[in-house]
């Protein structure tokens, strides 16, 4: 468990844009049984979310089409929340940071670490605005 006051400005970076932390395996169940579209971010502490996963994440929100619902949950925090969106992402192994979009509570694109890991933000939001496009 990482202290709040470590892990609170990476939280902010993506709740200042819209997101919805979720911090209970419930809220998680809930966000993903609404229809429509819905953007999860697991963040993470680490490089690759701070540098790639969280900016990409933002930056895919400058398009004509985005996802209904943002919601994120923080791996290594928010235990409950991170393993009941990590069993919606099956058969996707667990990573984080990683980046999964639903529609009506189906997964239909999965962003892993070894996706964000070492990409540019620029092109993890292209990547996402494409899933927008064809999902959204």
């Amino acid at each position: 468990m990482y202290p709040a006051e470590i892990v609170q400005p990476m939280r902010d970076e993506l709740t200042a844009v819209g997101f919805t932390q979720c911090t209970t395996a419930e809220s998680v169940a809930s966000a993903l049984s609404k229809s429509g579209t819905t953007l999860v971010v697991v963040n993470s502490v680490c490089g690759c979310a701070a540098a790639n996963a969280r900016p990409g994440a933002r930056m895919s929100l400058a398009n004509d089409k985005s996802p209904e619902q943002l919601v994120t949950v923080f791996a290594g925090v928010d235990q409950e929340a991170t393993a009941e969106a990590r069993s919606q992402m099956v058969p996707f192994p667990p990573s984080s940071p990683s980046i999964a979009l639903f529609k009506d509570g189906e997964l239909v694109h999965m962003l892993e670490r070894h996706h964000i890991e070492g990409r540019p933000a620029e092109l993890i939001a292209e990547n996402l605005k494409e899933a927008y496009n064809t999902h959204c």
